[in-house]
C-alpha cells in the first residue's frame, strides 16, 4: 500500500508572527480539526495526516498551508485555507489516492480548492542519475 501524506503547517497564521505561533495558530487549528474529522469518518482513514513546523508559505504572506505528498505522484500545495476547507481537502485526498499518478484535473478539485492551489509539483522519478 502506498503512503499518501497530508502535511499540515502548524505555525501558519494570518494574525500571529511566525516566532509567536502556538496552539492558537490557524494552521494548528486546521490540523486538529482535520484529525478530528478523520477520526470520526473511516472513509478518510487511509490518509496519513502529519504536522510540520513550517512549510515556508508565510514568507509570501500565505497562511494555512498544506501539502499532499506521495512517492511517484504529483505533490499539491494549497494555501490560505480555513477550517471551512476541511471537507474539500478530505474529498481531494480521496481523488488523489484514487489517481494512479496523483494528477487531479483542475475542474475536479472540490469546492474552492482550485483558487487555493499554489503549486502542483511533478512526481520525482524513481531513479535519479
Amino acid at each position: 500500500m502506498t503512503l499518501h501524506t497530508l502535511f499540515v503547517c502548524k505555525s501558519c497564521s494570518a494574525v500571529l508572527d511566525h516566532e509567536e505561533a502556538d496552539d492558537r495558530a490557524e494552521g494548528n487549528q486546521l490540523l486538529l480539526k482535520l484529525l478530528e474529522t478523520q477520526k470520526n469518518n473511516s472513509a478518510y482513514s487511509t490518509l496519513n495526516i502529519e504536522p510540520v513546523g513550517c512549510l515556508w508559505s508565510c514568507v509570501k504572506k500565505y497562511s494555512c498551508a498544506v501539502s499532499f505528498v506521495c512517492p511517484q505522484k504529483y505533490t499539491y500545495h494549497f494555501v490560505d485555507l480555513t477550517q471551512e476547507s476541511i471537507t474539500d481537502l478530505l474529498q481531494f485526498s480521496q481523488l488523489y489516492q484514487e489517481s494512479q499518478d496523483g494528477y487531479v484535473l483542475p475542474p475536479k478539485l472540490p469546492g474552492k480548492l482550485r483558487s487555493h492551489l499554489l503549486v502542483r509539483i511533478l512526481p520525482t522519478p524513481e531513479a535519479i542519475a
